[in-house]
């Protein structure tokens, strides 16, 4: 079920109590392209594995790969938050921001907020430059790297943003959920 931000923020009271109470531990944002192929069905794989006690937020067609799965809610609040297309992650933006406040932070960063970006196609950058326009680090891209970063370029991002391939469900589930 689609949620753009003013639906999203709309829960936003709910979203807090569930992180203050504990029943939301993290979110993860799930966001960017991916295709239908068995092949790509790491985001799926990840999506049934995370714990029940996360939220992802999502925005880009990956969502095709886990959006029809039956994950449930926490305390009434959806495990799958859709921001809707590529081109809406800015709603995700506001979502990260609103709860940054709400939270009282300083720093983005201090969000338990994990990012595993989907690339596939050019779209995907521009949830990836939104990101780092914020200076959120640590943000995590598969299942392949696009073929325009070269080595130079990589080595920027990941010096300056931490940015990350993934792996596999198994080791990326026990990455993402030591941070805190």
């Amino acid at each position: 079920m689609p949620f753009a931000h003013n639906q999203v923020l709309a829960l936003a009271d709910k979203v807090v109590e569930a992180v203050q109470n504990g029943a939301i531990k993290r979110f993860f944002v799930m966001a960017g392209c991916d295709g239908r192929m068995k092949n790509r069905d790491y985001y799926a794989n990840f999506a049934q594995a995370l714990p029940q006690d996360t939220v992802i937020l999502t925005a880009g067609c990956a969502k095709y790969q886990y959006n029809k799965l039956d994950l449930g809610d926490i305390g009434g609040i959806p495990r799958v938050l859709d921001a809707g297309q590529c081109n809406d992650s800015y709603s995700l933006v506001v979502i990260a921001l609103k709860l940054k406040e709400a939270f009282g932070l300083d720093d983005i960063n201090q969000l338990p907020i994990s990012y595993n970006i989907a690339w596939y196609e050019q779209k995907a950058v521009i949830v990836l430059l939104a990101l780092l326009s914020l200076g959120v680090k640590n943000i995590h891209l598969g299942p392949t790297l696009p073929g325009f970063l070269s080595p130079n370029v990589i080595n920027v991002l990941v010096e300056n943003f931490g940015i990350a391939g993934i792996t596999n469900v198994e080791d990326d589930l026990k990455l993402f959920m030591a941070k805190p």
